[in-house]
């Protein structure tokens, strides 16, 4: 998300974003899930996670669960949608089974699983999003290809010249 921010706004702006982020002192979870559950429980005001993690607490718990997912309604790097990819290696000794395997996740029953159970967003036409889910589309495309988010060391660089890691 750095990385596009810093496709989107510039070193200057994400720099100062990130600046702000440290003046509010943040709390640092080891993972999503601890952070989903400190923002139910007013540990802290926000965390920043994949959503899916809180819509397993839902699923758990009930539309009583105290968090909830924003979705920037304007576009921008907040708004970012990244996709997880499989391809075959070409040096696969077994291409046929891979075949079947990616041809299983794509179809309407592994599109199906992953979005009432996992609550991705299904890339197959006619598989629903689950429920709670900002529908892809009302989601605002900020531009971003991944390409645009190749440059991991000048973040990292970043995030080191601001004190965020070592």
């Amino acid at each position: 998300m750095i990385t596009a921010m810093r496709h989107v706004w510039g070193e200057n702006e994400t720099k100062e974003w990130l600046i702000g982020i440290q003046n509010n002192e943040p709390k640092v979870y080891p993972k999503n899930t601890p952070t989903v559950a400190a923002t139910a429980a007013g540990e802290v005001h926000v965390g920043f996670v994949n959503h899916y993690y809180l819509h397993r607490f839902m699923a758990e718990e009930g539309d009583s669960f105290a968090a909830r997912n924003y979705h920037p309604s304007a576009g921008g790097p907040g708004s970012l949608v990244m996709v997880a990819g499989a391809g075959i290696l070409s040096t696969s000794d077994d291409k046929e089974n891979a075949e079947k395997f990616l041809g299983f996740m794509l179809s309407l029953a592994g599109q199906q699983y992953f979005a009432s159970q996992t609550y991705e967003y299904p890339l197959v036409e006619g598989v629903k999003t689950s429920y709670g889910l900002v529908p892809m589309d009302q989601i605002v495309n900020p531009g971003i290809m991944p390409g645009d988010l190749t440059d991991l060391e000048g973040t990292q660089k970043l995030l080191r010249d601001v004190g965020i890691i070592p």
